[in-house]
């Protein structure tokens, strides 16, 4: 096959009727492939299993009681709650009986998520029962929906539980509405770090013509015996096209994870027998940083015997192709419960290239890729066999990328085309028209560059972009990446502060929350000596920096800045210096 999408032809006028299938079409491909394949496993506490039959026997059966419920082709569904295998029958079920899914934070506040259930038009709702329980009862909306069903229960529940369709045969339990694959298939809210939320309005297309761009030629090598964990929250767009959608696609396994700690995360990626693993930067540096510690701790010579040996199995992969880390550093790796990983991907926000290097100097082919929620998310991803280290990775086989009036040096905005872009934002006319250009491409937001082998350089977001008054831009994320290893810095935010009111001098400001437990383990709770570490660490960035960047006042907080789920800093939570404390 020339293309990953090739195999499509074989179920052109049978499963698939349009260019690209619709998800359902996706998954009854994988259920003809591989019907007794693992589709969904959980760990709680004992292993629980789903096979592709198994699953499809289930999502019939709740896409029946969504019809039976009143819920018609093209009407939106809400769903939030924890990563299971519960939200991800519901997610399919949504799409089988035809509707919209309007996946929400679960972070969210309770009455955030009726009001964007009640803006979205959604009839139905999906939901633990700890976010229902909070519910107001009596909001119009609530009141108004044709069912709720919780997909994990509590006590003293009055609603329908996902247990509860499982024990009923709805007359439509056989039944798939026939939809197209230009039709809506998801609503996303995105604010990003930086607004209040959009409605991405995603079509089928947009979403498996992406994840089929993810897995052509040289990008991903993925098949029905790998194992993806499901780590990242499934409302994201970013779990959901690059772990879950791609899992059924190639009639893969995906393993939920039940909770977000890192011990739990160990324990089902050796348990499950994990594969590829998709985290985000915050994670991968802890993860880093707490390996690197371990083996400090052996001693100074220990050390740096590790340390050279990475560096030459760095050497060998890159140049030869030779991989010794999966045996040179077996104990290192089995500890973060990726011995068995034959895929690491970050995404969701930039990674330091140290990082990566590290990463791939153990063993790991451990790649990044960039998307935004609007592109379903993924416009690029390295090459697992040429990636460049500093790179973003290289653009989608079908998407068109440029850079929108480009300075001296290449950088302007990225902009997009290609079938996995958004319609626009869903009753948002006016962000709609400024997301496009006039000639048809979405604006990014993002600043970067592309080189002669289409390999995508990011520099930052527009909107955090600080112009020092020598006239040079400086983009805050290069200098934020600067502090990605440090342990004593738990986060980190940097941005402009006018240094001048009267010249409107713009200079660079750092600000750091420290990390704690950090600190406890040295035994230091006296605030000026965290103070002065940090400055030392601050001076060591610094001398890594032109003088343009270099950060001249540093902020030390009390209190953690705001976060959203994939634990990125909310930049507009974060108060002017004059309101945080120093």
């Amino acid at each position: 096959m020339k293309h990953s999408w090739d195999i499509l032809n074989a179920y052109r006028g049978k499963l698939v009727q349009g260019d690209w299938p619709t998800i359902p079409e996706l998954f009854l491909i994988s259920l003809e492939r591989h019907p007794d394949r693992a589709c969904f496993t959980v760990f709680d506490p004992g292993k629980n299993t789903l096979t592709y039959r198994d699953v499809h026997r289930e999502i019939m059966r709740i896409a029946g009681y969504l019809i039976e419920a009143g819920v018609k082709p093209g009407e939106k569904v809400v769903l939030t709650g924890a990563n299971s295998p519960q939200w991800g029958l519901a997610y399919l079920a949504i799409l089988f009986a035809g509707a919209v899914a309007v996946p929400l934070d679960t972070q969210m506040a309770e009455q955030r998520m009726l009001e964007l259930g009640q803006f979205s038009d959604s009839v139905f709702l999906f939901a633990d029962y700890g976010h229902v329980e909070k519910f107001d009862k009596s909001h119009p909306w609530f009141r108004s929906l044709k069912g709720v069903v919780l997909l994990r229960s509590g006590k003293g529940k009055k609603q329908t539980t996902y247990s509860d369709i499982m024990n009923i045969k709805p007359q439509h339990a056989h039944e798939r509405v026939l939809i197209s694959s230009d039709s809506v298939a998801a609503i996303l809210f995105t604010s990003g770090t930086t607004g209040n939320e959009k409605g991405a309005i995603l079509t089928h297309t947009n979403l498996t013509s992406d994840a089929y761009q993810a897995c052509d030629g040289i990008f991903l090598n993925i098949s029905h015996e790998d194992v993806f964990y499901v780590f990242m929250p499934l409302h994201h767009s970013y779990c959901t096209t690059a772990v879950f959608l791609e899992s059924i696609l190639h009639g893969s396994e995906a393993v939920f994870g039940s909770s977000m700690a890192v011990t739990k995360l160990l324990s089902d990626m050796k348990t499950g027998h994990v594969t590829i693993f998709l985290g985000i930067p915050l994670l991968y540096n802890k993860l880093l940083a707490g390996l690197m510690k371990k083996v400090r701790e052996k001693g100074l010579l220990a050390y740096g015997v590790i340390r050279l040996l990475m560096k030459i199995n760095g050497i060998l992969k890159r140049r030869f192709g030779i991989n010794m880390g999966k045996k040179w550093f077996k104990t290192m790796l089995s500890g973060i419960g990726m011995l068995e990983n034959s895929i690491c991907i970050c995404g969701a926000g930039p990674l330091a290239p140290q990082v990566f290097r590290q990463f791939q100097q153990l063993g790991l082919d451990f790649i990044q890729g960039y998307g935004l929620t609007e592109a379903s998310p993924i416009l690029t991803l390295n090459p697992v066999s040429k990636f460049k280290i500093d790179s973003i990775g290289m653009i989608f086989p079908l998407v068109e990328m440029k850079v929108d009036s480009p300075n001296a040096s290449g950088v302007g905005e990225l902009v997009v085309k290609g079938p996995n872009i958004c319609q626009g934002y869903y009753k948002d006319p006016k962000q709609t028209a400024e997301l496009f250009t006039k000639d048809g491409y979405m604006r990014t937001g993002d600043l970067g560059s592309i080189d002669e082998e289409n390999y995508v350089y990011l520099k930052g977001r527009i909107k955090n972009m600080i112009v020092t008054d020598g006239g040079k831009n400086v983009y805050p994320e290069e200098i934020e990446d600067g502090f990605q290893l440090y342990p004593q810095v738990e986060q980190v935010l940097v941005r402009g502060y006018i240094a001048d009111k009267a010249l409107k001098k713009e200079a660079i400001e750092v600000l750091i929350f420290p990390n704690s437990d950090y600190y406890k383990g040295k035994g230091i709770t006296d605030k000026t000596v965290i103070r002065k570490d940090l400055e030392k660490v601050v001076a060591e960035v610094n001398r890594t920096l032109v003088a343009y960047k270099k950060i001249s006042r540093i902020i030390i907080l009390d209190e953690a800045m705001d976060m959203t789920s994939t634990k990125k800093i909310k930049r507009t939570s974060v108060g002017h210096t004059e309101d945080v404390i120093a």
